[in-house]
């Protein structure tokens, strides 16, 4: 499950927008572990939204997951990567106040090994891409 640190949380306390750090392979293909994230904190939540939250049981542990629905105790969400697991289906709906931000964008950081200017220009029109809200929502999403 991906999980961020607490570090992140507090600079989104001060401002709207911070980065997180991504650990694990729930969110895989759209995250994948070692991405970068920006996140605005408040932002509104709508479904197939990618949101950081508190994770339900630890709450000293931050995970990001897709937002699928609202319901009446809060927001179902769930990760990309079904083999994964870490999300709703484990621990039920995340209350509201739970979920604190909203990804906008991911960046992948260079790699040691890419030093040639072919492996350069290659992580450089890959590295940032927006992380966009899942508007047809896959069968997995529709199976909840």
């Amino acid at each position: 499950m991906p999980e961020l640190s607490q570090e992140t949380e507090r600079r989104g306390a001060v401002l709207p927008f911070g980065l997180a750090e991504v650990t694990g392979p729930s969110m895989v293909p759209t995250l994948y572990h070692g991405d970068r994230l920006v996140v605005q904190y408040g932002a509104r939540i709508r479904p197939g939204d990618v949101v950081v939250l508190r994770h339900p049981f630890q709450q000293d542990l931050l995970v990001v997951k897709r937002a699928s629905e609202r319901r009446d105790s809060g927001w179902w969400v769930l990760g990309d990567n079904a083999y994964a697991g870490g999300d709703s289906t484990d621990y039920g709906t995340v209350p509201e106040d739970l979920v604190l931000g909203k990804v906008w964008f991911r960046y992948r950081p260079r790699e040691r090994a890419q030093r040639s200017p072919l492996a350069l220009v290659r992580w450089a029109l890959s590295a940032a891409r927006p992380v966009f809200t899942a508007r047809s929502a896959s069968r997995r999403l529709r199976a909840r």
